[in-house]
């Protein structure tokens, strides 16, 4: 069972070694420079969206599978997912030949449900209520194998940490990076690395108008609860913030860049019209939080996190239909 109590920001030289030991599992992607942006900024783009399993996903699980003793993954693995994480534990899976059960919301949307059941992943769908309680608990009641959990396992933050490894070798003098904020493992592994190398890149989480926890955190001074709405955004937003991983979110963040539905619509757009890149809500979110300023000027990089988005809602959003 993974522990909710002893959350700590990874070691940059460990995040380093992770991503050594992961190398044979990830495409090798530079970031790309776009060719517009706000005043005084330069944009980079991060495409984690073209990684073997379409999300950033696959280094936190990689890495974190990897590590595990063989013998407590010999009754297979079991995670809760939103897609994007069940999707890398059942790409190692079928790699380690070994059941994997994914339990995601009744929202997750079928491309990414229907990528899991290609992978060979047994998938149930279970209420928001239960996914939330069982994202919060950090336990499952009645489900053998492993339970690989998004945050409470250490490694899945190394893991994904490595992306900051990728960005400082492409551009040494980053001066900022967006990061979609979900639960923020991801965020708070990219920051071990970058502050590591120059504490002044600024950290700069986004999130959408429909459930932006990390923000409403920032202003209160500590986690609270707020509503939330499912949207086609369904990467990040939640209820709250983990308490357990605030302390380490405000030691690094300087801020959360909330952005609306129409922004990514129109992020989404730019991606694929103009870059042809497709990217999911949250990927996107990343874009349009950089494109409203707020993340200052300099050297700036957008993680666009992952690309599953079902068809007919990227079909309404690429013609303006919403």
């Amino acid at each position: 069972m993974p522990s909710v109590r002893a959350l700590q920001l990874p070691a940059p030289t460990a995040v380093r070694e992770a991503r050594r030991q992961i190398d044979d599992l990830i495409a090798h992607i530079p970031p790309v420079r776009l060719a517009t942006g706000p005043k005084g900024a330069e944009l980079f783009l991060q495409l984690e969206n073209l990684q073997p399993i379409g999300s950033y996903k696959l280094r936190g699980a990689g890495y974190s599978m990897r590590c595990i003793d063989p013998s407590r993954l010999r009754d297979g693995v079991v995670t809760v997912s939103a897609g994007n994480l069940g999707q890398g534990v059942a790409w190692m899976a079928q790699r380690l030949g070994i059941n994997c059960k994914v339990l995601v919301p009744t929202h997750a949307p079928e491309a990414k449900v229907s990528a899991l059941q290609r992978l060979g992943a047994d998938v149930v769908r279970i209420s928001q209520d239960y996914w939330w309680s069982a994202m919060r608990s950090g336990q499952l009641e009645g489900e053998t194998g492993y339970f690989m959990h998004g945050l409470f396992e250490a490694n899945i933050m190394t893991g994904h940490g490595t992306i900051g490894v990728d960005l400082l070798d492409a551009i040494p003098d980053l001066d900022a990076v967006i990061v979609p904020f979900g639960g923020g493992a991801m965020l708070c592994g990219i920051a071990a690395v970058l502050k590591a190398h120059n504490p002044r890149i600024r950290i700069y989480a986004c999130e959408v108008e429909t459930g932006a926890p990390l923000k409403a955190a920032l202003q209160h001074g500590s986690p609270v609860e707020i509503a939330y709405q499912t949207s086609f955004v369904d990467g990040i937003g939640s209820r709250s913030v983990f308490p357990e991983m605030w302390p380490m979110l405000r030691e690094v963040v300087e801020d959360s860049i909330v952005v609306t539905l129409d922004q990514v619509r129109s992020a989404i757009r730019t991606l694929a019209f103009d870059h042809h890149v497709i990217a999911e809500g949250a990927g996107a979110a990343a874009l349009a939080a950089a494109m409203t300023g707020k993340a200052g000027e300099g050297r700036i990089a957008c993680v666009i996190s992952g690309g599953h988005l079902d068809p007919g809602v990227l079909a309404d959003i690429l013609c303006n239909r919403h």
